[in-house]
């Protein structure tokens, strides 16, 4: 019995190991843990030693000091959470495509940045099509502290010297230092502030030594400044900065590399300068450097006895060229081959093709084109280039210049260059002025100063008492003819500002200037404001100009001589700035012009409104006159007769007949903004 039961017990064992035998095939396959240390599943390796996919043991959240060598992964999105420093003798790989993203607390900025420090090298391998991208998660201006990298080579601040940022150390003696490479990198919304006098750049570059390779960098929406050399001997090629609201380009402590193919937007207010240098003069080299701005600013400042060579200099839509803050030598900074000149523009072509920067893609480039000289074949404007008016632009006989809607025109001029500086429409030529209310046109100055620049002047082929191919007292132009219906072409929606500039103690230039100008010509909407002259001049012909509106102009806001018989309806002309001249000024013989719907406003309460010399007069309509001292002058006693106010010849200059509707201020916003 007992050796039965033994025996039914192993049989039945044995049943039972065979069939667990038989479902081994239904239990889960092992996975690949790719973090355990253990080779497992699928893997070839251990981890990431082998095939496993996708290899998760790599940490995203770069922070801390690397000790040793580390190649990104392109596919893994990286995020920066505080200081990541490369320490010496360690090497950070970036391959083509790889994003880092800082993302901060407010109040931890300056603690977030990367940092190779001295002895460390970093290799971004970015290409056009697949650039390295340094940004933030907020992308705002100012979320991080950018790139810094610390080398050996000299600066002023000795060896071994201590950055205004977390206790870097950097400088020493080998100006030939490698620090590694730089290739096709963006760099975005960095220049945290550290204190009053200190903060972070895009790219930050101390004592960096020249055996260090920077190519293709853009730095783009930054605090503060878009890189800064601090010593050093490096050099950068292909640049591109965008929007950083200090300096583009800024160095001290004696750097002495080459900066070559720069390219420089600024269409942002409150921006420092496109270059910054301070301290000793290391006298680096700037080749092929264009800055281009919609907003004014200053474009180079050197401080101290800092200074540059350069050449192949661009400067457009800066009000100020070159500022010496200290008072250093002018020969510390050679452009082109002469001592600079603050009182040039050192507007030119771009010395850049802002198409090698088109790997950036960005939508906030400005397209500039410098426009000048003699025209002999129609010429049209693109309304979505800036353009910058160096000297006389003439087109001559048989041309038209075409102007579409929006376009900008900035006179960039030299000092002693105002006279020569205009747009003149010659005698046979035509304008097409195509501006909307919504996108006038708009003509001005770079240094916003009245009397910096001679406006726009059309010659025409209609009468005037000057007689046939009269000789204007501007540029020896040649006006007058016997075609009263002459056509010069069209304007709508003209915004003309600052012009007026003097010629000679007699002569100066206005806003618009209509030489023999003929009926055939269309003009309304034009708005002439700051002017240093008259916001408009006829001098003779026929034609007639619609809605006009002039504030503050210096001399007169309408003026006419020569025997000008147009009509001139719906006028607006403020003055709220002493020391005008008049409302209106006639001169010369009477060619009995007709102005309908005239108002004119002065809020200080001074000056003359309405000024008639020799024989001249006018039929008006409708006139309003406010707060002047005096409505009508006589100047040379000629006939108050020929001044007709509603219908009725003035008796004296006293009638009061001058209390119309007023114009409605309002319809000139496009003009004004408000």
């Amino acid at each position: 019995m007992m050796k039965f039961t033994q025996v039914a017990s192993m049989l039945l064992l044995g049943a039972l190991v065979v069939t667990s035998c038989g479902n081994d095939d239904d239990l889960p396959p092992v996975q690949a843990s790719c973090s355990d240390g253990i080779q497992n599943g699928t893997e070839t390796g251990v981890d990431c030693g082998g095939t496993c996919q996708p290899c998760i043991s790599e940490d995203t959240n770069l922070t801390g000091s690397m000790t040793e060598d580390r190649t990104l992964d392109a596919s893994v999105a990286y995020t920066l959470t505080n200081t990541f420093s490369v320490e010496a003798g360690a090497t950070l790989t970036i391959p083509a495509g790889t994003t880092i993203t800082a993302s901060v607390q407010s109040g931890s900025e300056t603690n977030t940045y990367i940092v190779v420090q001295k002895g460390a090298q970093i290799n971004i391998q970015g290409t056009s099509s697949n650039p390295v991208t340094m940004t933030s998660a907020n992308d705002n201006p100012g979320d991080w502290g950018g790139l810094v990298i610390a080398g050996d080579a000299t600066t002023t601040e000795g060896t071994d010297a201590i950055a205004e940022i977390g206790q870097i150390r950097y400088g020493g003696t080998n100006n030939s230092d490698n620090s590694g490479s730089i290739n096709y990198l963006i760099i975005k919304n960095a220049g945290a502030q550290i204190n009053a006098e200190a903060q972070y750049n895009g790219l930050t570059l101390y004592a960096v030594g020249s055996g260090t390779t920077i190519t293709n960098v853009a730095t783009i929406n930054g605090e503060d400044d878009g890189v800064e050399f601090f010593g050093g001997t490096v050099s950068m090629t292909n640049f591109y900065s965008e929007n950083n609201q200090d300096d583009s380009v800024d160095w001290t402590e004696g750097w002495n590399g080459t900066l070559t193919n720069a390219y420089i937007v600024h269409t942002e207010d409150g921006f420092s300068t496109a270059v910054e240098a301070d301290g000793n003069n290391g006298n680096p080299s700037l080749v092929n450097l264009t800055a281009v701005s919609s907003v004014g600013g200053l474009a180079l400042q050197f401080k101290k006895e800092s200074g540059a060579t350069i050449t192949g200099l661009s400067l457009q839509g800066y009000t100020t060229s070159i500022d010496y803050k200290d008072n250093g030598a002018l020969t510390n900074v050679t452009i082109d081959g002469e001592t600079s000149n603050p009182a040039l523009s050192y507007v030119a072509p771009a010395t850049v093709d802002a198409s090698l920067f088109d790997w950036v893609n960005s939508n906030n480039q400005v397209s500039t084109q410098v426009i000048g000289g003699s025209q002999t074949s129609d010429l049209t404007l693109d309304a979505s280039i800036s353009y910058f008016l160096k000297g006389t632009l003439s087109m001559e006989a048989g041309t038209t210049l075409t102007i579409p809607a929006g376009t900008k025109i900035t006179a960039d001029v030299e000092a002693g260059d105002e006279t020569s500086t205009y747009i003149v429409i010659q005698k046979g030529a035509t304008i097409d002025v195509q501006g909307t209310a919504a996108n006038p046109v708009e003509m001005t100055s770079a240094t916003e100063t009245p009397g910096t620049w001679g406006g726009l002047v059309i010659a025409g082929d209609a009468t005037t008492t000057e007689g046939t191919d009269a000789i204007a007292e501007v540029g020896q132009i040649v006006y007058g003819g016997t075609n009263d219906t002459d056509n010069s072409g069209s304007i709508r929606y003209l915004i003309i500002r600052y012009a007026g500039a003097q010629i000679n103690a007699e002569s100066q230039y206005n806003g618009l200037t209509l030489y023999a100008v003929g009926s055939g010509t269309s003009i309304e909407w034009v708005a002439a404001i700051d002017g240093k002259d008259d916001g408009v001049e006829f001098f003779g012909g026929t034609v007639s100009v619609t809605n006009f509106y002039s504030e503050n102009n210096e001399d007169d806001s309408v003026d006419w001589t020569e025997g000008w018989n147009g009509t001139l309806t719906n006028t607006y002309v403020s003055h709220t700035i002493s020391g005008f001249s008049t409302a209106i000024e006639a001169d010369g013989a009477n060619g009995n012009p007709t102005i309908t719907n005239f108002t004119a406003v002065t809020d200080v309460n001074e000056g003359i409104a309405l000024q008639f010399k020799k024989n001249s007069g006018a039929t008006m309509t409708n006139v309003l006159l406010t707060n002047y001292v005096t409505n009508v002058d006589m100047k040379d006693d000629g006939p108050v007769a020929n001044i007709i106010v509603d219908g009725t010849a003035l008796t004296t200059v006293d009638d009061d007949v001058f209390n119309g509707t007023a114009v409605d201020v309002a319809t000139f916003a496009w003009a004004t903004g408000n």
